[in-house]
């Protein structure tokens, strides 16, 4: 999957290894918390992705039918590299782990690959890929995991 990177606003393609679109980044303006949609190429929204408000820690929460899917949190030791965990509503946990801000990470479930991203400049545009390594694993919810951490990580790092 490929991203843009470079976009106006918060509104962007998330493209196949073909080049073709698969899903929408849809950033919603003007909202109390940071709100946006993951969105099938034919507008249907297949999962939400907020701001979790009154939080210690910053969290995003993941959202399909208006049912929580996950919830994302920075873990709080972590010297050399970022680490997120993804605590799943069915009471599993994903761990993201790697060079978040280089865009070289990895989502993992109990030391098994699921995912990696990693940079890559292409022709005018900077983009980076998704591989998501499992076949039966929920791409939708992947790529929903990847947008968060990033932003997240994006977020944290102006704040310094």
């Amino acid at each position: 999957m490929r991203d843009k990177i470079f976009a106006i606003g918060d509104d962007y393609w998330i493209e196949d290894e073909h080049g073709r679109r698969a899903f929408r980044v849809d950033g919603k303006a003007l909202r109390l918390r940071d709100t946006l949609e993951l969105k099938a190429p034919t507008g249907q929204v297949l999962i939400t992705l907020r701001q979790k408000l009154l939080s210690l820690r910053e969290a995003m929460i993941i959202e399909r039918d208006d049912r929580t899917l996950a919830t994302i949190r920075r873990k709080r030791l972590s010297l050399l590299r970022n680490h997120y965990r993804v605590s799943l509503a069915e009471g599993t946990e994903l761990d993201v782990s790697g060079r978040i801000l280089d865009l070289e990470f990895a989502i993992e479930y109990d030391g098994e690959l699921l995912a990696h991203v990693s940079r890559r400049r292409l022709r005018m545009r900077e983009t980076y890929g998704v591989n998501v390594v499992r076949d039966d694993a929920d791409h939708a919810l992947l790529i929903a995991v990847a947008v968060c951490v990033i932003r997240m990580a994006e977020k944290e790092h102006e704040d310094v």
